[in-house]
């Protein structure tokens, strides 16, 4: 990045604290609007405290042994915040339920972390680990958003299952209120949620057929997509960095921000008739004007000016190099071009060829070569983890490919707002560049794809736990939207609305990164968890939770469930064997958990 970090550094530290300003009052009324109860909002809302603070202790601690990029903070913040609540929402909701049916404050705690703590609990440890898979980039500005991304989710979910169970039983029964989810005796069809299900489940075709070339449509214009990196007018038109970077590049046939050097090291003992002859090589490329170095001055292939007193700077006893201005913008197809031009030029000993335009080639190398290996960590850790969560194997794979689509989606909508510029009064004005910033994506796939496991998380827990009480995948699904529908709905917002904080910097990278992991948590929220899910589960029937016997008992050993479901049908868990207490009439069992 070329403009000073000083001007990073206030421009976010500024945009970070009008997005506290924005975020918090907004999210305390929606939690307050939810419990119907000021104390379980702030409880709530004491989680992401509690987390924010703790990363960015790990943060400034971190910045002793490597560099920790200005985004981190933001990050921190909105991310912090937003899957703290979730978590928070979660437990608070399940112990009122429990508080609702009957249990004292101590019983209902206990059976909240049974339950919600350990979804909880595998939410973040899915988040943490998609923002693990980060690391694989050899980036400095990846890699510390990273680290700021696993400390924030893990001390979410440490905080949510540790701290916040402390505080429920000290407030006893002062967190019950008037609202609350609906009943849940698995049969109630009153529920927004259950209807929709219900519809959705009687045409499930039907809903796939519809919903997916809604999001195959949002994605298509990713196939234009043009990578670059973010240079002075991501900082917005008002910003003196961007204003005055324009008089030069407007004004000036030699541009500043369109410099090349060409380093060649173990030059000292090449004759200068060598390095007279590269330099006119480089001196032809297109989009070069001008090359300096220590022979002189060049331009079109022919010597422009002697060397002068102040050509000595080109060489030293390690070896020496060029200067070359050019005409191409450094963040574009003609920089990268251009980078890969002078690179092919023979040199009289091998050459470095850095700058900005290096910079973007270089990124997008190294980020195209790694991205299969991020891509398939994160993968395979959900896969694994919905698996140990699930003992299914279809559910897993269906999860990865639904959030696949909806992030595909997503990027689509990226490309037509701020590569095209389509929409820009919907976001926020910025300044078009007809690129799309090679590192966000990544990042935006990296939380998203872990964000989007908390609803999935949420919502299978409840369908699991009525499945194995009643064995019909059907009513599982509906009960378990019902269960959960408001709740995660509540959760995306209060996300949403911390990412879309983000959104009114005039940072054209905190924008970008606001807007789509906003658009991402509403797509995930609505068409893929109302509609989709459902949808796939009826078509799949039994089938969901089939399993293979070797993994089956690989479950039984590892997995998480509290039972292992038994089926007479091999293969396919089906609802559990009734307790003995059950078949002498002593009601449930314990091990079941009923809101």
């Amino acid at each position: 990045m070329r403009w000073p970090n000083a001007t990073w550094r206030s421009r976010a530290r500024h945009d970070l604290v009008r997005a506290e300003l924005i975020a918090a009052p907004i999210v305390l009324l929606i939690l307050v609007w939810i419990f119907g109860n000021l104390l379980s909002a702030l409880l709530a809302l004491s989680v992401g405290g509690i987390a924010v603070v703790g990363t960015l202790a790990v943060l400034h601690a971190l910045t002793g042994f490597t560099q920790v990029s200005v985004f981190a903070v933001n990050l921190t913040t909105a991310l912090g915040f937003g899957l703290a609540i979730d978590y928070g929402l979660f437990i608070i909701t399940r112990h009122r339920e429990e508080l609702a049916a009957g249990r004292d404050v101590r019983q209902a705690v206990l059976v909240s972390v049974r339950t919600a703590g350990r979804t909880v609990f595998f939410s973040a440890l899915t988040v943490t680990l998609s923002m693990a898979a980060l690391l694989v980039f050899p980036l400095h500005f990846l890699r510390s958003l990273a680290y700021a991304g696993m400390s924030v989710a893990a001390l979410a979910g440490l905080t949510a299952v540790l701290v916040l169970p402390v505080c429920l039983l000290v407030a006893g029964d002062r967190v019950a209120g008037r609202r609350g989810p609906p009943p849940s005796a698995g049969v109630g069809g009153a529920g927004l949620f259950y209807r929709t299900a219900r519809t959705v489940m009687r045409r499930p075709v039907l809903t796939v057929v519809m919903v997916v070339p809604v999001l195959l449509c949002l994605a298509s214009p990713f196939q234009r997509v043009e990578f670059g990196l973010s240079d002075d007018r991501a900082l917005g038109a008002a910003s003196p960095v961007h204003r005055a970077t324009d008089v030069v590049r407007d004004d000036f046939d030699s541009r500043a921000t369109a410099m090349a050097s060409i380093v060649l090291p173990g030059l000292t003992g090449t004759p200068a008739r060598s390095l007279d002859d590269y330099a006119r090589q480089v001196s032809l490329t297109s989009h070069v004007l001008r090359v300096d170095t220590a022979t002189g001055s060049y331009a079109g292939g022919r010597p422009q000016a002697p060397p002068t007193p102040a050509s000595a700077r080109f060489s030293g006893p390690e070896g020496g190099w060029l200067s070359v201005a050019t005409d191409a913008e450094p963040f574009s197809a003609e920089g990268g071009a251009l980078v890969r031009a002078l690179r092919a030029v023979p040199a009289p000993v091998p050459a470095l060829v850095g700058g900005d335009a290096a910079a973007l080639v270089d990124t997008v190398a190294v980020v195209g070569e790694r991205l299969g290996s991020a891509v398939a960590i994160i993968v395979l850790v959900i896969f694994t983890l919905l698996f140990l969560f699930t003992g299914s194997i279809l559910v897993p794979v269906k999860a990865v490919l639904l959030n696949l689509l909806s992030l595909t989606a997503t990027f689509g909508a990226i490309v037509h707002v701020f590569q095209d510029g389509h929409l820009r009064w919907l976001v926020g004005d910025f300044l078009v560049t007809g690129t799309t910033d090679t590192l966000l994506p990544v990042l935006m796939f990296c939380i998203a794809f872990g964000v989007s496991m908390d609803y999935e998380m949420f919502l299978l827990s409840r369908i699991m736990e009525e499945y194995r009480r009643t064995g019909d995948t059907t009513s599982a699904v509906a009960f378990g939207l019902e269960q959960t529908g408001r709740l995660f709905t509540a959760a995306a917002l209060v996300l949403a609305i911390a990412m879309a904080a983000m959104a009114t910097s005039p940072l054209t990278p905190l924008k970008l990164l606001g807007v789509g992991l906003t658009l991402a948590v509403v797509l995930d929220a609505t068409l893929v968890r109302m509609l989709l899910v459902p949808a796939i589960m009826k078509m799949a029937g039994r089938a969901n939770w089939w399993c293979p016997q070797p993994l089956r008992r690989l479950h039984a050993r590892f997995g998480v469930s509290e039972y292992e479901p038994r089926s007479a049908v091999p293969g396919l868990p089906g609802p559990r064997d009734a307790s003995p207490g059950e078949r002498a009439g002593g009601g449930e069992s314990p091990d079941v958990t009923r809101a």
